[in-house]
């Protein structure tokens, strides 16, 4: 009895990785939930409640207000009442969200839906930074919010496959339910397997030394227990950059999470069923771009170079991978599989950049901090989604008057093209070497 009862607690070796599995398949859960309401748009919601453009950008920015709100919250809240509660807190808020969605009757019924599943989603990236600082050394830290941010991807790709299907053998409120019920599920497992690194029976000392390797100076238990204001932390000027890094570059994210589907109905006239490929083309594209942007400046730390400049080089990399969106529209007249590659590799090069711009968080920012930066940045980066939502929603709608709404398009195009190299420049000027916020 002894025995089996000492086989039960021996420490599991890299558990780590157990850990940023939950965190993946919470981030692919997060991204199915989203997306559900973008391949439903067309063809149901659409003559159902009669939306325009700019309907459908309101539901969208109902969604990103809230969702801007809720990230300086839930940082906080996450912060304060610790990663495992918290991260199961706003996954249950955000489950019932969106099962929600299947009972509204109206236009500002799905603007609600959209809120309460925006303020309650917002929780999942501070606690997935927040559990990659506490699990992982700094030079796997980008590897691993790679791998955790690829799952953004896996949602995208799940969605056309199953969104479509359950709606026409189900019905839509079917495909808000069923999506929404998986996110249960996930909470019995968290629950089960997750706890910190410094009080989990399953994780070795040889483990643990191994995760506080290079940052000794950010794991004793008075420093961990410390609570950070976040008002405190706008007086840093890594806060801001990081911030900018969102505000310029997460809208590329929402147009092209919440508009392709649509871009490509309006452009090629592709039903539901034939947007399943070419959207899991793209976002399987963005997936290998996640894991390979989260190695590569890993790659550059372990040849020698300062953190800084893995990241600032890493980044660059990414941002230059965007431009070619300048070329999608004009390339997508003579096939639109130019324009769906075009649009593959901008939301790879996104994936790759935001598994380094999290990171830099963590970089920059003591543990006990993490979640509240991450919060803020969000924050900024919801409300620059909101405003490109209003954007595009004008946009589109001047456009689609006039009978050219390819010309809305490609406007919209020039702006992702151009965003990343912008964002990039503003960072290397306020941090160039990416120095340690000295907390008291």
């Amino acid at each position: 009895m002894v025995l089996n009862k000492s086989s039960d607690t021996t420490p599991v070796k890299k558990y780590r990785w157990i850990i940023l599995s939950l965190v993946f398949f919470a981030t692919t859960i997060n991204y199915l939930d989203r997306q559900v309401i973008s391949l439903l748009k067309d063809d149901y919601l659409e003559p159902l409640f009669g939306w325009n453009e700019s309907d459908y950008a309101n539901i969208v920015i109902a969604f990103q207000i809230t969702y801007a709100l809720g990230m300086i919250g839930s940082g906080f809240m996450i912060d304060r009442i610790g990663t495992k509660l918290g991260y199961a807190l706003s996954l249950t808020v955000w489950s019932l969200a969106s099962i929600g969605h299947a009972l509204a009757k109206s236009t500002f019924g799905f603007m609600m839906a959209r809120g309460v599943l925006g303020v309650s989603e917002a929780g999942n990236f501070p606690a997935a930074i927040k559990t990659v600082a506490e699990w992982f050394p700094k030079k796997e830290r980008a590897l691993a919010a790679g791998i955790f941010n690829s799952g953004t991807n896996v949602g995208a790709i799940l969605a056309p496959l199953s969104v479509p299907l359950i709606a026409v053998t189900l019905g839509w409120e079917w495909a808000f339910i069923i999506t929404g019920a998986i996110g249960l599920i996930w909470l019995i497992f968290w629950w089960w397997l997750y706890e910190s690194p410094q009080n989990h029976k399953k994780i070795s000392k040889q483990e643990l030394d191994y995760i506080n390797s290079d940052e000794p100076d950010d794991t004793t238990a008075s420093d961990q227990l410390a609570k950070v204001k976040w008002v405190t932390l706008l007086g840093f000027k890594q806060t801001w950059a990081f911030a900018l890094l969102k505000f310029f570059t997460d809208p590329i994210w929402w147009f092209i999470l919440f508009w392709l589907p649509s871009f490509l109905n309006k452009q090629y006239g592709m039903t539901k069923m034939e947007l399943a490929f070419p959207i899991a083309v793209v976002y399987t594209m963005a997936m290998f771009g996640s894991i390979a942007g989260g190695w590569l400046s890993g790659f550059f730390i372990n040849r020698g170079w300062p953190l800084y400049k893995a990241r600032r080089t890493a980044l660059l990399i990414f941002a230059l991978c965007a431009l070619p969106m300048l070329s999608a529209q004009w390339l997508g007249t003579y096939n639109y599989w130019y324009a769906v590659f075009i649009i593959g590799l901008a939301a790879s090069a996104h994936q790759a950049w935001s598994a380094n711009i999290f990171t830099t968080v963590s970089d920059m920012f003591p543990k006990r901090a993490v979640a509240s930066v991450v919060g803020i940045g969000g924050m900024i980066g919801a409300v620059g989604g909101i405003i490109i939502a209003r954007t595009a929603g004008l946009l589109l709608d001047h456009y689609k008057e006039m009978g050219n709404i390819e010309a809305g398009y490609y406007i919209m195009f020039i702006i992702c093209a151009l965003a990343y190299i912008i964002a990039w420049s503003l960072f290397s000027l306020l941090v160039p070497k990416m120095p340690k916020a000295k907390i008291e």
